[in-house]
């Protein structure tokens, strides 16, 4: 039985961390029998979430947690795809999370309002003596990240920038297709779903989020993705709002 750690729903989507998202949907896309386990990032091998114990087999992070489930399993979760559709689909995933995750990231810990309406409440059930200084040392931590990689060197508004070349990638590529690479989903919508939930859904707002609704074939895309790899989660459609947003940056 496989055990997948994560963090749990939060910010209106079935878990806090797009890549948790991603790691429970290439389980579900490979149709796998798991429990979910609720857990903290210092509690994993590689010091974040997601992992999973397979029968004892511990897996961190969700590339090597989808080569042991094609390798175990045999599952092929590009099935259909030839090779170069296979490379452009991993190039796409590099994007995602390479890059657009940063700008994510950024939005969520980086924006003070966002900080906190949203992370700042991972912490409610640390001792009130000490709370705010977990969060906010949590923060700088993040931020150093940020700044460590290099997004969080540039100025709020070139982050959105940046990010919004991205979506504007990721828009012109899906086009008119119900997934990124076709009629199926690919083992790319795992994290495509995953961030664009993270990024699109009404919790928390920024400039880079009113970009990404401005795209409508995308707001489209999460609001059909969700659903489908997580029926039971009761998700807010975002594609109202991203008629506005389109006729703003139109």
């Amino acid at each position: 039985m496989i055990t997948l750690y994560g963090f749990g729903p939060y910010l209106g989507m079935p878990d806090g961390s797009p890549f948790v998202m991603k790691g429970e949907i290439l389980l579900r896309m490979a149709g796998l029998a798991y429990s979910k386990s609720i857990a903290g990032p210092d509690q994993g091998p590689k010091g974040k979430l997601p992992y999973i114990d397979d029968d004892g087999e511990i897996v961190a992070d969700t590339s090597f947690i989808r080569a042991h489930v094609a390798r175990k399993y045999g599952f092929d979760f590009d099935r259909g795809l030839d090779a170069v559709e296979r490379a452009e689909a991993w190039a796409v995933e590099r994007m995602i999370e390479d890059h657009l995750y940063w700008c994510c990231l950024h939005m969520r810990w980086g924006i003070e309002e966002n900080f906190n309406n949203g992370p700042a409440h991972f912490f409610d059930n640390a001792p009130e003596a000490i709370r705010d200084k977990i969060r906010q040392g949590a923060r700088a931590k993040v931020l150093g990240y940020l700044q460590a990689q290099g997004m969080g060197r540039h100025a709020p508004e070139q982050i959105a920038a940046l990010g919004g070349r991205t979506l504007e990638a990721l828009s012109a590529l899906l086009g008119k297709r119900a997934w990124l690479m076709g009629d199926q989903p690919c083992g790319t919508d795992a994290a495509m779903t995953g961030m664009l939930a993270t990024l699109l859904n009404g919790a928390l707002d920024s400039p880079l989020r009113q970009i990404g609704l401005a795209h409508a074939n995308l707001a489209g895309y999460i609001d059909r993705a969700v659903p489908h790899f997580f029926p039971e989660h009761d998700w807010a459609p975002v594609a109202r709002k991203a008629e506005s947003a389109a006729l703003a940056f139109a």
